[in-house]
């Protein structure tokens, strides 16, 4: 069959899983995030941690989380996020990584497979803005496409920063290069926040924090080790947050093995900084990310 979809559990989650075209993506209902992505008899495209844990209530490391309606410390948002929240402790990444959500429509047919996610009924809304927001994970025959759907219903104007914040998996970070940031100033959060820009591809070689603005529609990973690249497209987004907690920092990270930097880069398609998302009442806004490898 050249389409299947199952229902099936990782420890205490609820998942599903969907097969296409010789492709296989699994998604966590809760959160609405993608664990798993890639294509028979080649290495994963996403990055899972060995160490993954499935626990109601915690986050899972690896795959693609939602970062939303914030990204990272709200503290570290702009003001006209950051002034929309009054939580006492905000967690990191938002409020929706651990809130449960739903498969709502599914359409599945020869050429695509594609699911919506949207949050629960039963979710904790008490300090959601008036924004709906929804997933939608589509295999097309050759690609994984992320779109993350806002729809403000509401009526006054909402500020949002996000992200998805995807853990490509790479055969050894330190000798992949990222192609496509060389024109774009970026961020440096290991550096007091300076802005910087890059004068050719970037290499790892330490702990990388970076957030990269104006960028281009489309950025490579190149990866000669597995002979291949990933390739991502972006629409709706002009920003990225590049991530790698090299050998230092992953000693203190959960779900994380002590060489776990070594097969893993994040690229997280955003919309942070002086790119965050206004939406007047009634408005629509798309973020998507279309990933594949070109051999």
């Amino acid at each position: 069959m050249a389409t299947d979809l199952k229902r099936i559990t990782r420890g205490e989650l609820i998942c599903w899983q969907l097969r296409h075209r010789g492709q296989t993506v699994v998604i966590a209902e809760q959160g609405a995030q993608v664990l798993e992505y890639g294509r028979d008899d080649e290495p994963p495209i996403l990055w899972l941690s060995e160490q993954a844990a499935y626990y109601i209530g915690h986050g899972v490391r690896g795959g693609v989380p939602v970062c939303w309606p914030w990204f990272g410390a709200l503290e570290r948002n702009p003001e006209s996020v950051a002034q929309q929240y009054t939580l006492s402790e905000p967690p990191a990444h938002g409020l929706v990584r651990q809130q449960p959500w739903q498969l709502g429509e599914q359409h599945l047919n020869d050429n695509q497979a594609q699911l919506v996610f949207q949050l629960a009924e039963h979710a904790d809304g008490q300090h959601l803005p008036p924004v709906t927001p929804t997933l939608t994970v589509a295999l097309s025959n050759t690609a994984l496409t992320l779109t993350l759907s806002n729809h403000n219903h509401g009526d006054h104007p909402v500020t949002i920063s996000q992200a998805l914040h995807s853990y490509l998996a790479v055969a050894d970070s330190r000798h992949v290069t990222v192609q496509g940031l060389t024109q774009s100033p970026y961020v440096d959060a290991l550096a007091d926040w300076q802005t910087r820009q890059d004068t050719g591809p970037l290499q790892l070689d330490q702990e990388t924090d970076r957030l990269y603005l104006q960028l281009p529609a489309q950025l490579q990973v190149m990866d000669p080790l597995w002979q291949r690249q990933i390739q991502l497209s972006c629409r709706g987004s002009r920003s990225a947050v590049v991530w790698n907690p090299w050998i230092e920092k992953s000693q203190r990270l959960s779900q994380f093995a002590p060489d776990a930097w070594q097969r893993m880069l994040c690229i997280e398609t955003a919309r942070v900084l002086d790119n965050v998302l206004t939406l007047a009442p009634g408005e629509h806004h798309e973020m998507a990310v279309e990933i594949m490898t070109i051999q």
